[in-house]
């Protein structure tokens, strides 16, 4: 600061008096002089800064799109034509396994359809036969009934297929598709292995089109925070890319082990460059009351006191002493002195003298 004072003093001993005339602290500028074309003023407004609380986070899977592939019946594996880090579509075959109950449930359903087929004709015979007044009414009925037991068996062997979540081949081979666009992130088997439980899975698909950006927020901090609140993502993985959300969601508990809050944040990925797994830094922006902000480049000292040279007419300049509150980058905060619209000299300031 000394050597701003000591500047700003040699420079104003090196103007011209005649440029400034000084009456009791008003400073005048020559409107067509050196000085004046050296002197920037800018209004002062009011500005809503925004505080940022940068914490630790991750990259993650979104739940929803994270999917273990699962046989529903036991068979041998004939086909595996993925592998770990593929990428698949919706309805893409990942596998094909020959079953034999695939084979029975296909089996059933066709005799089931054949059955109700038969009782159909036969219903319509009967019916035909009643209307010529051939045939006693409990021959309808007893058509109806079977018709009605077809119906039923029909339903049950369809509803059997359709839990499979399967497409039904030829022979008895069950194919196994994708549920959802997305990557083969691990595979657990292989072409010719049999495969005798159902629940284990036979791979892992990873839809990547959405992540989510997961902040570890500090309990300190945890009521600074809330739904809807704008975050920038910086991935050291990715120095050129920052992403930008809002917190969708705050879990209720703290974290137990490290005492932190998690928040949750959706990030779109269609490139798939955000990898689950990824660390991060989540920049929370929280905004702050409106307050005048001016430029640092205005400021000086005189007297220990921080002041700045205000326009009070077209090149008439005062200066007035400012109480500052905090840097934030090229801007300072005021809390008294100024009021919003005053006209700040903002560059050259330190050639103006009123001593």
């Amino acid at each position: 600061m000394c050597t701003l004072l000591l500047g700003a003093v040699s420079s104003a001993m090196a103007v011209d008096a005649a440029m400034v005339r000084n009456d009791h602290g008003q400073l005048t500028v020559a409107p067509d002089s050196p000085l004046a074309a050296r002197l920037s003023v800018t209004p002062v407004t009011l500005v809503s800064p925004s505080r940022t609380i940068p914490v630790p986070g991750e990259i993650r899977a979104e739940p929803s799109q994270s999917l273990s592939v699962m046989t529903p019946v036991a068979g041998a594996i004939v086909s595996l034509p993925v592998s770990a880090g593929d990428r698949v579509t919706r309805g893409q075959v990942l596998a094909e396994l020959a079953s034999g109950d695939m084979a029975l449930a296909t089996a059933d359903a066709a005799k089931a359809r054949a059955a109700l087929d038969y009782a159909r004709r036969a219903l319509v015979r009967a019916q035909g036969v009643a209307s010529a007044g051939g045939a006693a009414t409990r021959d309808v009925e007893s058509a109806r009934n079977a018709w009605l037991q077809a119906q039923a068996e029909d339903d049950r062997a369809t509803a059997r297929l359709a839990a499979l979540h399967a497409q039904p081949g030829e022979g008895g081979v069950i194919r196994l598709t994708a549920p959802i666009d997305g990557m083969v992130s691990a595979v657990n088997t292989g072409a010719g292995a049999f495969v005798t439980d159902p629940t284990a899975p036979l791979m892992t698909l990873t839809g990547t089109q959405q992540v989510w950006a997961v902040a570890a927020v500090p309990e300190n901090l945890a009521d600074a925070i809330h739904v809807g609140q704008r975050v920038d993502i910086a991935v050291p993985a990715l120095p050129d890319r920052t992403a930008h959300g809002t917190i969708a969601a705050i879990e209720p508990v703290l974290r137990a082990d490290t005492r932190t809050l998690q928040a949750r944040v959706v990030l779109a990925n269609d490139d798939g460059m955000l990898k689950p797994g990824m660390f991060a830094t989540v920049t929370i922006l929280t905004p702050q009351p409106p307050r005048i902000m001016v430029p640092q480049s205005a400021l000086l000292m005189n007297n220990d006191a921080v002041t700045v040279f205000v326009e009070v007419a077209p090149h008439v300049y005062r200066r007035r002493a400012i109480e500052i509150i905090y840097d934030d980058g090229d801007l300072c905060g005021v809390i008294s002195g100024l009021s919003a619209g005053d006209r700040v000299v903002t560059q050259g300031a330190v050639l103006l003298n009123d001593d």
